[in-house]
């Protein structure tokens, strides 16, 4: 079957984005075309001001409207603690749980050499940067906890080990209301790895 040209298009830029098949892409284009104007006029405006007034925090790499994100420039924020992570996402993450007060630093990615993603390709010279400031007492590592984010926390461990500066992680383990007989068994050994003195 032909498609309309503009659907096909449609549908080919839908697909790009992350976790978007061609299938939901399709289901996202025609739901687009069935919308009415005004609506379609909104989500335009909103992904033009998206890339037209966002850009990247020039402390930490957050997402800001400003030069300096909202976090950086709270004189409430604990500067003593930055909190490494590999995408602006994970701070909000972070931030929906209201229990981190401290400052972050985005990597922009983990180290993926097979995908061309090296040291240099990330924001590691900048951390060190701020990490020149005696102010800072510890680092938190809050990388995924896949080979990509294992590989990138032990290259910044090693990097960091002779900084007279405290280096964490986040705990690993079972989720709040999660079931011990459903978990994996790495998800079981890393809570006992992650468990805490009561």
């Amino acid at each position: 079957m032909l498609i309309a040209e503009p659907l096909q298009k449609a549908i080919d830029e839908l697909s790009k984005l992350p976790s978007i098949g061609r299938k939901t892409a399709q289901r996202l284009a025609i739901h687009i075309l069935k919308n009415d104007q005004q609506n379609v006029d909104a989500l335009v405006k909103s992904l033009i001001d998206l890339k037209e007034k966002i850009r990247f925090c020039q402390e930490c790499f957050n997402i800001s409207e400003e030069e300096i994100c909202d976090v950086c420039k709270s004189t409430k924020r604990d500067r003593s603690i930055i909190c490494v992570v590999e995408d602006a996402s994970d701070v909000i993450a972070i931030e929906k749980t209201n229990e981190y007060n401290g400052l972050y630093h985005v990597l922009g990615g983990v180290l993926n050499p097979l995908a061309g993603i090296t040291v240099d390709s990330l924001k590691i010279k900048e951390l060190l940067s701020r990490l020149k400031n005696d102010e800072v007492k510890e680092i938190i590592l809050a990388m995924n906890p896949d080979s990509e984010g294992d590989t990138t926390s032990l290259y910044l461990i090693k990097l960091l080990k002779d900084l007279p500066i405290k280096v964490s992680r986040i705990a690993r383990g079972l989720p709040i209301g999660g079931d011990l007989e459903f978990a994996d068994s790495a998800t079981i050994g890393r809570a006992f790895i992650g468990r805490i003195s009561l």
